[in-house]
């Protein structure tokens, strides 16, 4: 929570031990040589030397990282889209150019990642959807991926109640895939959301053109496909799609997904239910069907986007409005902010040691209630109302200690009165000042790595968001409850969390959300903290660093440059432990409205994409 220390904009952060180096070098020579400061010939290069080591050692000294300024946010003065996507952002404007409003921008935009961003934008996969219209209103639409009606508690274990590895698994293969909502849900939010000036056509077709004719791979891109290939290989559509066939491609080619192009073309003239009772729903069944699956026609013709009322609380007296269960997203987030609340965080400090500690302590008292409490509201009885109330907050932290880290074995939830890390988001806003923020997902890189033959879909791997076993550790080391057992209909728990955060007035002040997991909660959380608690703009506070603590395991997630040395030491006196090497927590994109209206979009430096606005 301080300016971006992230290796693109940091100065001096990666160089430090060449720093050190030089200094090593240059220390000996110089004070040798000041017995000879009256020799004309050495005073020049001693003053030179002199000046340089002065500087450094100020450096040295303070033992924090040094920073550039993050870039000025991408500025708009009527509409703005950020995703992780150039062509894909691209695509939003100009739907709304062509006077689409911000919902049917952010349905071309999520069709068109699903071409252009194949690890984490799909069809085949599922998310949640945040809109709030000009007149003040807000919705919540839930297409997240269900489990088909033949799962069960054990479908996930051997004989010995072991978790079952690769294919079979919950990770890996054909029975890893929940039934997809992607499309269900873009379909619900253009009909009911949607300007009427666009047709579903017209949506769908920058998506189409962009998977039939294709579009030149970044490097990014190409690695990863590569990177990917032990798993992508041992599926064959997605040995031939994206791997061609071993062939693998490269930086500046230009790929095709015809498979993909014939599906959008058939959503296109058909409509969105053709995925689930036409052509493409055979497909997918077929190939279910015959390695094992569990999707069945059925599944996808019983599949259901839903419309839910978002979470709503309030930070410093801005309105605060998130996704509510099945993403656990929402309610944690209000409640890691009621609990720092009535903490004056600005005074501790930007990413100081006293507030690192603080969220860090609020932080695995949220998620521990997450472990116990959250699942499918359909499913189970999810006591949202009184955990994001902040009076509950008070009666979590009244034990907190600003100098001793409470270990996670000894903390429980609260006494209640009633994700892989591979998604993407997309925010939007519109002339008229209508905001969608939209996270989707198909779970880990590349989903299940199953494309559903034929049909150029890259399937999720949703069913490890369930609790296989409950009360054991998910791929992404989080404990989950009952409440979030496997169960046939079921929506899995979900880290997502878009969100969107108004004045004090009541008016839209800026939209976020993020990808990675469960650190998404904490990249949406800190990015709030940093722009109200710190006072940055929205680029500076999703660039700035960021901590993760789940409660479990037991360890703080840190970033490379993202903390200096004595602070990590401070908190590791009170008893916080660290993760064996720095990492990057999440990845954000979010757009700000400033107070003269104009949109300032930004995309967190640590991934790629574009905010472009007009």
């Amino acid at each position: 929570m301080q300016m971006p220390v992230n290796q693109k904009y940091s100065v001096f952060g990666q160089n430090l031990k060449a720093v050190r180096q030089f200094m090593a070098r240059v220390g000996p020579r110089l004070f040798a040589n000041t017995k000879n400061l009256l020799k004309f010939d050495d005073m020049l290069l001693t003053f030179r030397q002199f000046a340089v080591f002065i500087f450094l050692v100020s450096l040295l000294a303070i033992d924090l990282p040094v920073l550039a300024s993050s870039p000025a946010p991408v500025r708009g003065r009527h509409a703005m889209v950020a995703s992780q996507h150039e062509l894909a952002s691209k695509v939003g404007v100009e739907i709304m150019r062509k006077g689409g409003n911000a919902v049917d921008a952010a349905v071309a935009v999520g069709l068109a990642l699903a071409v252009v961003y194949p690890e984490a934008g799909n069809l085949g996969g599922g998310g949640f959807m945040i809109i709030r219209r000009p007149d003040g209103k807000a919705a919540a639409i839930d297409y997240r991926e269900m489990a088909p009606a033949a799962a069960n508690r054990n479908i996930f274990v051997d004989k010995n109640g072991e978790l079952i590895e690769g294919e079979g698994s919950s990770t890996i293969g054909y029975r890893a895939a929940g039934v997809p909502g992607t499309l269900a849900g873009f379909d619900l939010a253009f009909k009911k959301y949607g300007s009427g000036k666009v047709r579903w056509h017209d949506l769908v077709e920058p998506a189409r053109r962009l998977a039939q004719n294709g579009y030149v791979l970044s490097y990014r891109l190409a690695k990863l496909l590569v990177d990917y290939k032990k798993y992508l290989a041992e599926y064959p559509d997605s040995d031939r799609i994206f791997l061609n066939n071993g062939k693998y491609f490269k930086e500046g080619d230009l790929f095709k997904q015809a498979d993909l192009a014939a599906t959008l073309g058939r959503v296109q003239r058909l409509g969105a239910r053709e995925f689930y009772t036409g052509q493409t729903a055979r497909l997918i069944a077929a190939d279910m069907k015959a390695n094992n699956g569990l999707i069945t026609m059925a599944d996808l013709r019983n599949y259901v986007a839903k419309e839910r009322e978002p979470v709503r609380g309030t930070y410093r007296g801005n309105e605060i409005i998130s996704m509510p269960p099945p993403s656990s997203g929402g309610i944690v987030l209000m409640q890691i902010l009621n609990m720092l609340e009535p903490f004056d965080i600005g005074s501790l400090g930007n990413n100081s040691a006293a507030a690192l500690h603080l969220y860090s302590e609020a932080s695995k008292l949220a998620f521990a209630d997450r472990a116990e409490y959250m699942g499918d509201p359909d499913f189970a009885d999810v006591p949202a109302s009184w955990l994001v109330r902040k009076d509950y907050a008070a009666q979590r932290m009244r034990k907190f200690d600003p100098t001793h880290a409470v270990p996670s074995s000894e903390i429980k939830y609260g006494q209640s009165r009633a994700e892989g890390s591979e998604t993407t988001h997309f925010t939007v806003v519109d002339p008229s000042g209508m905001v969608v923020s939209n996270t989707y997902t198909i779970n880990d890189l590349y989903g299940s790595r199953v494309t559903a033959k034929g049909t150029g879909v890259l399937l999720n791997d949703e069913m490890d968001d369930f609790a296989a076993r409950p009360g054991q550790p998910n791929m992404y080391g989080l404990i989950q409850g009952e409440r979030n057992k496997v169960e046939g209909g079921k929506r899995p728990l979900s880290a997502m969390t878009p969100t969107i955060v108004l004045r004090k007035d009541g008016t839209p002040w800026f939209a976020v959300g993020a990808r990675g997991g469960p650190r998404i909660i904490s990249a949406v959380t800190q990015t709030i903290i940093n722009v109200i608690d710190f006072g940055m703009d929205i680029q500076q506070a999703i660039d700035a660093p960021r901590i993760h603590h789940q409660w479990m395991p037991d360890e703080t997630w840190f970033e490379e440059y993202g903390m200096s040395i004595d602070t990590k030491r401070i908190l590791a006196s009170y008893g916080h432990k660290f993760v064996d090497r720095p990492r990057n927590i999440a990845s954000a994109t979010g757009i700000m409205i400033d107070k003269d209206g104009t949109r300032l979009g930004a995309i967190d430096s640590r991934s790629d994409g574009a905010a472009i606005g007009y």
